[in-house]
């Protein structure tokens, strides 16, 4: 499953830690954009709680958006950059 994460976050020591536990598991493509092309569930699981105590849900927003394999060929875009491939991600 191809997943992008996009965020919205007011406090930059919050953004920051997001963006940290973001680089583990997926690709920045824009300033709170990161694509993950195989991100299999349980690091999906794990990287969801890790960022659910980090953030406020009061003041800030994080989106998760699947899709599948058929939809992936149909993403446009414009400007730099490609649509991420497949990378190696360690997970510490």
């Amino acid at each position: 499953m191809f997943t992008v994460i996009a965020f919205d976050i007011s406090d930059d020591r919050i953004r920051y830690r997001v963006v940290k536990a973001l680089k583990k598991y997926a690709v920045r493509v824009q300033k709170s954009v990161f694509e993950a092309p195989h991100l299999p569930q349980n690091h999906l699981r794990r990287l969801q709680r890790q960022i659910e105590r980090l953030i406020d849900p009061r003041t800030d927003r994080v989106r998760y958006y699947f899709l599948c394999a058929a939809c992936k060929p149909r993403i446009e875009h414009l400007g730099r950059g490609e649509v991420t491939e497949y990378e190696e991600f360690r997970v510490i």
